[in-house]
């Protein structure tokens, strides 16, 4: 489960992606910014936020993993999209998931067992709220046994998609992401009633 808090961000999740994302290789240099939905995953250990958005920049969708730490990660100078002032956590920095090695291992467990999402809740006035999400996740399809998640690198990103290795998988994530058939052993998302379109398969174990 995600506890959300209702805070203000300087800059906002919008203004930071609208910033960063036409610098990218895998996205257009320019284009009015779309938020379609996002969907967050559960850090083991409580500490990094795991987000991935699906926005459209000049009408392309894309797939934007992003985490959010309360400290500088250890060589993810690269991958660091903004740094965030956040009225009741303080100051955070933002990375592109693909380059912090907890959302990977994260996003790999899901891809591997499909176990989805996080639930969203938000504290208000003392109570809890679930806050729904515009995306479902579906997927998975491993039957094996245990398979290390850790290791995973970013070998190349471009706009036909990300491919991510360690010493047991590879995993290709859809940077631009289309609707098709579910992978074997994947991650998919329905967006309201559109067809799913294909986040994450893995194709090598």
């Amino acid at each position: 489960m995600a506890i959300l808090h209702r805070a203000t961000l300087t800059p906002t999740k919008p203004e930071a992606l609208a910033a960063w994302l036409p610098h990218q290789p895998w996205a257009p240099d320019a284009g009015d910014l779309e938020l379609v939905g996002a969907f967050r995953f559960d850090d083991p250990d409580g500490e990094v936020g795991l987000e991935v958005h699906l926005v459209r920049l000049d009408g392309v969708l894309l797939q934007v993993p992003l985490t959010y730490r309360g400290a500088p990660l250890h060589g993810g100078e690269p991958f660091l999209v903004t740094t965030m002032e956040h009225s009741a956590l303080g100051k955070r920095w933002v990375y592109d998931g693909l380059g912090d090695p907890t959302f990977l291992s994260t996003m790999a467990g899901a891809a591997l067992t499909g176990t989805g999402q996080s639930v969203a809740v938000v504290e208000d006035a003392g109570r809890r709220l679930l806050v729904p999400s515009a995306v479902r996740l579906g997927g998975g399809g491993w039957t094996g046994g245990p398979v290390a998640v850790d290791g995973l690198v970013l070998v190349s990103d471009a706009a036909d998609g990300a491919v991510l290795r360690s010493d047991v998988l590879e995993l290709h994530l859809a940077r631009r992401p289309v609707p098709g058939p579910a992978p074997a052993i994947g991650l998919v998302a329905a967006l309201h009633d559109a067809e799913p379109v294909v986040l994450v398969e893995v194709v090598g174990s």
